[in-house]
């Protein structure tokens, strides 16, 4: 399962994995969210309704170039930036080839829109 990420006038594209979080993540699209940057690691925005947990552990350990998801604020994440395990984190998929270099070099917030491809 791909989707379309635009941030400004970049494109990017993700693989999902066919998990529950990542079906509820596919029947939310199209949708557009305004995303923080934490610790030069990820960028955060809420989703309009949480994703299932279904089949989860209860935390990841998120590599750089991950797509994910933190259960504890319904926050859809793109990490660009090396993420430690923690609670809460679901990995639903991977940005497609050098998006996160590109990511990384975009400064502070960002408005993102995702579509299913």
């Amino acid at each position: 399962m791909r989707i379309g990420i635009r941030i400004g006038d970049q494109q990017f594209t993700a693989t999902l994995d066919h998990s529950a979080a990542s079906k509820d993540l596919l029947a939310q699209l199209p949708v557009t969210i305004e995303m923080i940057d934490h610790g030069g690691v990820e960028k955060t925005g809420p989703l309009p309704g949480p994703l299932s947990l279904e089949g989860q552990p209860e935390g990841a350990d998120p590599e750089i170039g991950d797509l994910g998801y933190y259960a504890p604020g319904n926050d859809l994440v793109l990490y660009y930036g090396d993420q430690s395990y923690f609670p809460g984190i679901v990995v639903l998929g991977r940005l497609d080839d050098i998006a996160a270099e590109r990511i990384a070099a975009l400064d502070g917030a960002v408005t993102a829109t995702l579509e299913a491809r």
